[in-house]
Order: structure tokens, then C-alpha cells, then sequence
């Protein structure tokens, strides 16, 4: 089964960013797969992680994009904090500056999605 969770938190601790996730589940045992998808409906970027033998996502709205614009200047990979554990999520930097580049003028992901990303990352896509 997959679940979809959403990062609802973020802050950067000594230069490094970490998402958290406050789920209210006993126990997530989540493993980085360290690929990024677009959620264009949904105006979000998703990571994907292994979970009990199978993939499930971690979704980043909009309003954490500004730390993604970030992540993608010092190309530093963040955190994810989940209970109180630090899961590095690898390839994040990577999987999500593809993404942004390949979304940019793009009309596959829709119009909104597009200019949306275009305006959250405009200093990564003019600086390339």
C-alpha cells in the first residue's frame, strides 16, 4: 500500500535543511529511494521512499519551496526528521534540479504547475 505523506514543517540547522513529518503512526519505517516526482495537480514536488516492502511519498507544497529553491544553491541533500529520527535523503538535490529544469517551459505538467515553478526556482533556472 502506498501512503503519501505531506511535509508539513521545515528549518535549517547548522547549514543543513530538515523536513519534518509529524504523523501520528506508531511506527514509519522509511528507507530513501532517491527519486523525485512532479504532483503537478497538487502543486508538489515528491520523494520517494521505500516503506514495508514497497514505495510510498513524501510530498513538499509549495509552501516549503523557497527551502527547495536553497537546497538546489548549495546542492546539499536535506534531512528528513520522523519521531525524533534523521533519515539523510539522498539524491534529493540531484532528482530535484533534473526536475525543475525539465519542467521549465514544459507544457506537460500544465500551465499553472509550470509557471508556478518557474517563479518558486526563477534564480536556479536563469543562473543555468
Amino acid at each position: 500500500m502506498r501512503n503519501i505523506y505531506d511535509i508539513d514543517e521545515v528549518r535549517m540547522e547548522n547549514d543543513a535543511y530538515y523536513f519534518s513529518l509529524n504523523e501520528r503512526t506508531l511506527e514509519i519505517q522509511l528507507k530513501p529511494a532517491g527519486q523525485m516526482l512532479a504532483d503537478s495537480d497538487g502543486a508538489a514536488f515528491v520523494y520517494v521512499v521505500e516503506e514495508n516492502g514497497g514505495y510510498s511519498y513524501l510530498r513538499f507544497p509549495e509552501k516549503v519551496w523557497g527551502a527547495l529553491a536553497d537546497i538546489l544553491k548549495t546542492k546539499k541533500d536535506p534531512f528528513l526528521t520522523v519521531k525524533g529520527k534523521t533519515i539523510p535523503l539522498r539524491n534529493f538535490a540531484d532528482e530535484l534540479e533534473m526536475l525543475v529544469f525539465n519542467i521549465e517551459g514544459n507544457g506537460n505538467y500544465g500551465d499553472t504547475f509550470v509557471e508556478k515553478v518557474e517563479a518558486a526556482f526563477r534564480e536556479i533556472l536563469k543562473s543555468e
